[in-house]
């Protein structure tokens, strides 16, 4: 269990001032902010920009779910119906999505009060001098890998957004325009603030959250392999940044070259809290329970994600898609069945023996009559599936625990877990190089990352088997064997990639991003579209629109208040 010690824990209100026989003393008022500038208080300020990496909320998930896998395919919005939580089912079927939706406006609120935040930390911090603060450069970098953070996350939701950081006065803010920025040059400001991280950062943190060197390397990876596909302004993929794929590998490498991280040798670990910050986790948001608070610092962000039965008891959101389920299907071989594997569905019962699969299934999806969180005493029953005519009756996993979980915490009518929100993990960071060796045309160099993945996934099954020693599902799989079991060329390289990423990180709010990374999603999506809407009547009217769709609109209450500085995304004017 995750208690105080966790750095998260410390929010602002450590700053609150007590004293004792208080009618004895002449008011003082509140505490001045020049007060604040004391190297104990402005550690606590670097502190409360860390726990804002876990203030979202039920409609405001930072980790990205309602945008990253309900609208890649892989997801539906699931609850009691399209009109449950409709501003969430609009950003499903795209065609339902206009400025006004207020979801999206509380999204941006909420990821610049963890701008600000970061912000205020470091105008504190850079005003301190290094003798009376040795931490300095540390502290720095820490607030500007959490702004980095948020920026990165912003940038991928909305494309063009106002930079604001520590140098602008409050003052001003009314005055920075969305657009003041090229794409290019936004990248490059989030690129910076990582690459503070790692110019400054040790190459280990005393406690656990904080981020490291080879956190802030990682996540600089990731922001230059996104900023190597080059847009146009119509959200067009028009090149691909070569320089930028070879700083994405050397960095990866740095991370490797820590020695700080593998992967777990089971699946299943990266998605059960007695693993948290083990040797997969390069950087997690921290939270906690019977930390002195009513119920704990808690993931809310996915507390409307759990399967409705008398353990838990809402609310049936955040769905596997009946595509997703089939894409775990393998062949023969114990490969992929990239082409195939669509054609006839995996529904139920003997499907699951009588078909072979991809022992990740059991880790990602909840399956009528399979053990749920790995339990045999609590199996996931039809009866569980909220809406079944309309979402089916599959359910997530990963983000959820067990009802008898140490981490579980129910907050009536909403129940969550006190388990780490994995941002980066090692599985990323291999992945993130393949993919820069394949663009490279370095395939050969790609293979045995691409198959270190599959060979920790063919030997996670130790969780997924009965007592009787039987399994939940009919699991076959194998790594790639060119000249045995496929042909390693460029297109197949690639292929094997997409799908890899999509498996590895099935339901954790990564794949829409992928789709428009890599220039596809309109293409991807509407032929998905096409197919489930057979399946799930409720897609019949789902259209996502090229050029427009790729992001989402600057919320209007945010036009509105910026008075013409802001310029609405394109496609959405």
């Amino acid at each position: 269990m995750k208690y105080v010690k966790y750095i998260l824990l410390l929010v602002v209100t450590a700053f609150c001032m007590s004293c004792s026989r208080v009618l004895d003393k002449t008011p003082q008022g509140v505490i001045s902010g020049d007060d604040l500038n004391t190297p104990e208080n402005v550690d606590k300020m670097v502190i409360a920009a860390y726990s804002g990496l876990g203030n979202d909320n039920i409609h405001t998930s930072f980790s990205l779910w309602p945008w990253g896998s309900m609208r890649s395919g892989d997801a539906y919005k699931g609850g009691d119906s399209p009109g449950d939580n409709t501003d969430w089912n609009n950003y499903e079927i795209f065609s339902g999505n206009r400025p006004e939706i207020g979801n999206t406006d509380e999204m941006w609120y909420y990821l610049y009060i963890g701008v600000s935040r970061a912000n205020d930390a470091l105008r504190r911090i850079n005003q301190m001098n290094e003798s009376n603060y040795p931490h300095k450069k540390v502290r720095q970098a820490e607030a500007r890998f959490i702004r980095g953070h948020f920026y990165f996350l912003l940038k991928i939701l909305f494309k063009y957004v106002p930079f604001i950081d520590e140098t602008i006065p409050e003052i001003k803010y009314g005055e920075v325009s969305n657009k003041a920025l090229s794409n290019d040059a936004l990248w490059d400001k989030i690129a910076d603030d990582f690459r503070f991280g790692v110019e400054n950062l040790p190459v280990k943190q005393p406690e656990k959250g904080r981020v490291n060197k080879a956190g802030a390397a990682a996540y600089l990876a990731k922001t230059l392999l996104y900023q190597a596909y080059t847009q146009d302004e119509n959200n067009n993929v028009v090149a691909v940044n070569q320089q930028k794929l070879q700083d994405v590998i050397a960095l990866c490498d740095q991370v490797t070259a820590s020695g700080l991280y593998q992967l777990s040798p089971d699946f299943a670990n990266n998605f059960l809290g007695q693993f948290d910050n083990g040797v997969e986790s390069v950087f997690a948001v921290q939270y906690s329970k019977d930390d002195g608070t009513p119920k704990g610092r808690l993931n809310m962000g996915v507390a409307l994600n759990y399967p409705m039965n008398k353990d838990f008891g809402c609310c049936g959101f955040h769905l596997p898609s009946q595509n997703l389920v089939n894409a775990f299907k393998t062949d023969n071989a114990g490969l992929p069945m990239f082409d195939t594997f669509n054609k006839v569905d995996v529904k139920e019962g003997a499907d699951f023996t009588n078909n072979t699969f991809d022992p990740r299934l059991d880790h990602t999806v909840a399956i009528p009559g399979h053990p749920y969180k790995y339990s045999e005493a609590f199996v996931y029953e039809k009866t569980w599936a909220r809406a079944p005519q309309i979402y089916g009756y599959f359910s997530s996993l990963k983000e959820t625990v067990a009802p008898d979980d140490p981490f579980f915490q129910k907050v009536p009518p909403f129940m969550s877990s006190a388990k780490n929100y994995e941002v980066i993990r090692y599985a990323d960071v291999l992945l993130w190089k393949a993919e820069a060796l394949i663009q490279l045309n370095r395939i050969n160099e790609a293979l045995p990352l691409i198959n270190d993945i599959r060979s920790r996934a063919m030997v996670s099954t130790a969780k997924l088997k009965y007592t009787d020693g039987t399994f939940f599902s009919n699991y076959k799989m194998d790594i790639y064997k060119p000249g045995i079991n496929c042909n390693w060329t460029k297109d197949f390289a690639w292929k094997a990639l997409v799908w890899e990423r999509r498996l590895e990180f099935a339901m954790e709010g990564n794949r829409f991003f992928d789709l428009v990374r890599w220039g596809i999603a309109a293409e991807y999506l509407n032929k998905y579209f096409q197919e489930e809407s057979s399946k799930r009547v409720y897609l019949k009217d789902a259209h996502f629109q090229k050029n427009r769709d790729e992001y989402l609109p600057i919320p209007l209450p945010q036009m509105n208040y910026s008075r013409g500085v802001y310029t609405q995304n394109i496609g959405w004017q």
